[in-house]
């Protein structure tokens, strides 16, 4: 098992940055990928970006290239989520996840193991 734990959420204004940080714990040995999801109300759960414990190869999704960075402390078993030029629409709990395995595209990873998510608020 992998526990999850996400901190770092909060209320921000347009255009301000936020830094998420997701901990790892248990059997993090499994945690080969980790990868950041987002949800806002109404809507389908996005990925937001991912990144592997080897060789740090990371992805990210579309609406957040450019504006977001995944990094990682493997000595802290810990990833963060660096996210800048906040947007409202950006608005959504952001949920970390673990995966045993890497596929060639990182996009479309399953994950095994979930936190419970830190909700993001970005005013206008």
């Amino acid at each position: 098992q992998v526990q999850l734990v996400e901190s770092g959420g909060g209320l921000v204004q347009a255009g301000g940055s936020l830094r998420l940080s997701c901990a790892a714990s248990g059997r993090t040995f499994s945690s080969a990928l980790m990868g950041w999801f987002r949800q806002a109300p109404g809507k389908e759960r996005e990925f937001v970006a991912a990144i592997t414990s080897k060789f740090g190869r990371t992805a990210y999704g579309d609406s957040v290239k450019g504006r977001f960075g995944i990094t990682k402390d493997n000595a802290k078993n810990t990833v963060y989520l660096q996210m800048n030029r906040l947007k409202p629409e950006d608005t959504a709990v952001y949920s970390c996840a673990a995966s045993g395995s890497v596929p060639l595209n990182l996009e479309r990873a399953s994950y095994d193991y979930w936190g419970q998510g830190t909700q993001v608020t970005v005013s206008s």
